[in-house]
């Protein structure tokens, strides 16, 4: 075959590829020359000038939803988290609607940063007019208030609001009291297993004739270990002697002793 009627018909098959593209279904593209905009793409198969027009961006033309969370602050400083949903989606369908769809922003991410922003802004200049106690009941209010406002500034960049939800409001103050009850009663059922544990060991030592006191002294042991292993830098003086182990156990043992006391004298007098 003849190399240039090759080459010919390379160049032909790379022509008509080239010709044409698929537009999904919910999806318009954007078509640019030389970087400047020159038309809109329908979905379905679509003819364009190979190596002259370019496909610069598709964009979606359903609906979106995005879930956000912030902070804000009352009239009288109590801080209070907020969780909402958004669904929004391109205005229309017509040219100068999907021109400012594709240029207004460099990327999606932009765009949603502004979006996320401008919500968060709406929201914090409604709550700091308020007070903590009226928040719970002006739910709708904040959602009309940033409706109001967002459905302005999204109609610049091509979007409209369609819902706006807040899921959720929960107080700072609150949510830190939630989670320091959770870390005491954490605490609470790790002394509760040690306890256990302690008396299970007690008892078996007991069944076999052995001193109790051996658990005093795992215990200094595990402790001088545990202040080796993880010290960070704080001097910590510790008498490791024998003399200072017997010392430290019979200190043990009698707070012990002193504990049981106090539990049988507890007992009687229920």
């Amino acid at each position: 075959m003849n190399i240039g009627l090759y080459v010919f018909i390379v160049f032909a098959v790379l022509f008509v590829l080239a010709s044409f593209v698929t537009v999904q279904q919910g999806m318009v593209a954007v078509i640019t020359v030389f970087g400047k905009y020159r038309r809109i793409l329908t979905p379905g198969l679509n003819f364009k000038i190979p190596f002259i027009e370019k496909v610069n961006k598709k964009i979606s033309i359903q609906n979106r939803s995005a879930e956000l969370g912030f902070q804000a602050t009352t009239i009288d400083q109590a801080n209070v988290n907020f969780t909402s949903m958004l669904l929004y989606a391109v205005f229309s369908q017509d040219e100068e609607t999907i021109k400012s769809v594709a240029f207004k922003f460099v990327d999606e991410r932009n765009f949603m940063q502004a979006l996320v922003r401008t919500v968060e802004g709406s929201v914090r200049a409604f709550v700091a007019t308020k007070k903590q106690a009226e928040i719970l009941t002006l739910r709708r209010e904040i959602v009309d208030a940033v409706k109001d406002n967002l459905d302005k500034i999204l109609e610049e960049w091509g979007y409209h609001l369609i819902d706006l939800q807040i899921n959720d409001i929960a107080f700072a103050a609150q949510a830190e009291k939630e989670a320091a009850q959770l870390r005491g009663q954490g605490i609470s059922l790790f002394r509760e297993e040690v306890a256990k544990g302690m008396s299970s060991a007690a008892k078996m030592m007991s069944d076999a004739d052995l001193d109790a006191s051996v658990i005093l002294f795992s215990m200094w042991t595990e402790s001088i270990k545990h202040f080796a292993e993880n010290g960070k830098g704080n001097v910590i003086f510790l008498d490791g002697s024998t003399e200072g182990m017997q010392k430290t156990m019979k200190d043990m043992m009698a707070l012990q002793s002193l504990d049981t006391t106090a539990n049988q004298s507890r007992t009687k007098k229920a």
